[in-house]
């Protein structure tokens, strides 16, 4: 497996330090040639927007928490970006752990692969706890946990791991991006559900669902591997998701949790 991953892995990273300053201009040079993935992008900004207006009510600031190279904003400019690549579009950088916001004043925070790189996720509900509004909420895309996504996940990645059966909420990780458990939101709203509503009674796990575009994203390369088929033939991945979507729930790549915090 480990001469497959050499194999499939993009170039032009070969030598990326996964934790260093490099990192999210060597990626966003990825994306700049990656059709495909761009699109999955807009589609999880689309998500993100359609479950806010569903499930969060009253008015308050929209931040995306580790925004990245595809940030939400391109999408929805009202949404405050933090930890994105091009200074000029960073609102602030913002530390999902302590975060330096004014209690009940944010409407709803959206992260997309990043809670399972906070070391700390009880320090992260408590902060959502503090500065939501009663009826806003946090909109997470995360790694999914079905069989697909898991024997992937633990194969493909050097620099995290995907341990559905870790005891510990908590991930001794080595870096921003090393050591992260990517089962984590597995392990906290789906193993520990009840864990988490008993010590946090004021969060509720509205709704989840899985991603449909997973076949695009897989084709796509992501963000860190060669991409496997053109571009030109999106319309046609497209369909043969929508003809697979009675099998998302084994074939699916990511999953979306709902957090709201009650009225």
């Amino acid at each position: 497996m480990k001469a497959l991953r050499d194999f499939l892995s993009d170039p032009s990273l070969r030598t990326l330090d996964i934790d260093g300053p490099e990192r999210l201009q060597l990626h966003e040079k990825v994306l700049a040639r990656k059709r495909m993935l761009r699109e999955v992008f807009i589609e999880f900004h689309h998500s993100f927007h359609r479950l806010s207006r569903r499930y969060f009510k009253g008015t308050g600031l929209e931040i995306e928490l580790g925004a990245g190279i595809a940030p939400m904003r391109d999408s929805y400019p009202d949404v405050l970006a933090t930890d994105i690549v091009s200074s000029e579009r960073l609102d602030r950088p913002i530390n999902a752990e302590a975060m330096d916001l004014d209690d009940s004043s944010v409407k709803a925070f959206y992260g997309q692969n990043c809670f399972h790189h906070f070391p700390h996720p009880d320090r992260f509900f408590t902060e959502l706890q503090r500065t939501l509004k009663p009826g806003g909420g946090a909109v997470l895309i995360e790694p999914y946990h079905g069989p697909l996504a898991a024997f992937l996940y633990k194969r493909l990645f050097k620099s995290e791991g995907f341990d559905m059966h870790f005891e510990s909420w908590e991930t001794p990780s080595t870096g921003p991006m090393n050591g992260a458990n990517q089962a984590l939101s597995y392990i906290v709203f789906v193993r520990d559900k009840k864990v988490f509503e008993n010590k946090y009674p004021d969060l509720q796990i509205v709704h989840q669902e899985v991603c449909g575009n997973y076949l695009r994203y897989l084709i796509s390369g992501g963000l860190n591997f060669r991409q496997l088929l053109p571009g030109a033939l999106i319309p046609l991945i497209k369909l043969i998701e929508k003809l697979l979507y009675p099998m998302r729930h084994f074939l699916a790549l990511h999953h979306i949790v709902v957090i709201r915090r009650n009225p």
